[in-house]
Formats: C-alpha cells, structure tokens, sequence
C-alpha cells in the first residue's frame, strides 16, 4: 500500500519537476487509504516560501475535510520534511508520515532533528522512511544538475 501512495506523490513531483520546482510531491490519505489531496512544490510559482507540496497537501486536506485536525491521515512525501513541514503535521495530529528520501540539509524527521516524534511536543507521528527512496532521490538529482554548469 505505501508504494501506491508513494508512486502518487512521485507523479506529483515529476508534475514539479516539468514546472520547474524542486520536485517533491505529497500525497494525503484518509485512515481508510482513501486519498484525500495531492500536491506538489509550487515555491515558485505562487512566489510563496511556504508553498511545499507537504503544506499544499494539509491545506487541502483541511479544506476537503472541513477540520483543522488530521487524525488517523497519512501522509507520504517523495522527500523528509523540513522544519516547517515537520511542524505542521504534528500540529495537524497527523497519524503517520512515509516519505522517500532523506535530506541530510533540511531533514526535520531523521537527518537534522526529528521533530515527529519528539517526546517534548503533545504528539508524535509513526515514521515509515525510504520508500521508493531511489527514484525519489534520482529524480532530484537529475534537476539539479539540469541547473548546474
């Protein structure tokens, strides 16, 4: 099941991809795996540092449910969130989270901090990490250096 939804969230970022953002896509699912949102990086495109695909996708969800609580929801990211991201599924009461890659830059779920499930803060998500890790990270490889000379 989490390879389906993972597979969703790449569609997702190869969408970023072809728009010319940093191609991570996100990918929420309701606890009885019906998808709720999906989204993409559209930093760029709304002029917006918060507009990851992560953010994109609890906004969404929030609207489509009518509830600013996200309890019992997935949520699968092609990359680890950041900081902001990482905080804003905790503060949605995000159940789960299952993301691809790792980055060991901006990481806030594994490789810098791990905000998730920090036991100081009132909840904690349950973590699944690597899934589709590869084609995640080949993905990303390939834009940047699309950009370097």
């Amino acid at each position: 099941m989490d390879k389906k939804f993972m597979s969703l969230a790449l569609q997702e970022a190869l969408r970023a991809y072809h728009e010319n953002e940093i191609p991570i896509g996100a990918v929420l699912i309701d606890e009885g795996g019906l998808l709720i949102s999906r989204e993409h990086n559209r930093i760029e495109q709304l002029q917006d540092a918060t507009a990851h695909a992560e953010i994109l996708a609890l906004r969404a969800a929030s609207r489509i449910l009518n509830r600013r609580r996200l309890t019992g929801c997935t949520l699968y990211s092609t990359v680890e969130p950041c900081a902001m991201c990482a905080g804003a599924l905790v503060l949605c009461r995000v159940k789960r989270l299952v993301y691809g890659a790792t980055d060991s830059k901006f990481g806030a779920a594994e490789s810098l901090f791990n905000v998730v499930e920090n036991p100081a803060l009132n909840h904690r998500l349950e973590v699944t990490a690597g899934v589709l890790e590869e084609e995640s990270r080949a993905l990303l490889k390939k834009f940047f250096a699309s950009r370097r000379f």
